[in-house]
């Protein structure tokens, strides 16, 4: 049974910083794209940051360009999402998301194409 879980949600200020974890489990290929993606709610769910399954490759959208960062450790199945200089904008339910793919890129604009999803993390950010 696979498993996505993430962490590391929380309540901060505008301009501080947080770092999203997701672990994935009992999806033993390596090989698999992640991505993060983040809902308000009466919004619909985009896409935010993902990675290749290397890791050689990341793509962002463009709000979060400059001041998030993803990253993977395969050898621990996780994959981060730092975020820095928040904004009461980012404030958000974060959903971590995955699907095996041996692609050198990633793609957040097809949704569809990632079927393992978490529960996901609040981040909330005051002005």
């Amino acid at each position: 049974q696979v498993e996505v879980r993430e962490s590391g949600g929380g309540v901060v200020q505008a301009g501080e910083s947080l770092r999203l974890s997701c672990t994935v489990s009992g999806l033993s290929s390596v090989t698999k794209t992640m991505a993060w993606f983040r809902q308000v709610p009466g919004k619909e769910r985009e896409g935010v940051s993902c990675i290749s399954w290397s890791g050689a490759y990341a793509y962002y959208t463009e709000s979060v360009k400059g001041r998030f960062a993803i990253s993977r450790d395969n050898a621990i199945n996780t994959m981060y999402l730092q975020m820095s200089s928040l904004k009461p904008e980012d404030t958000a339910m974060y959903y971590c998301a995955t699907f095996i793919s041996g692609d050198y890129t990633c793609s957040i604009d097809r949704e569809n194409q990632y079927n393992f999803w978490g529960q996901g993390t609040q981040v909330t950010v005051s002005s």
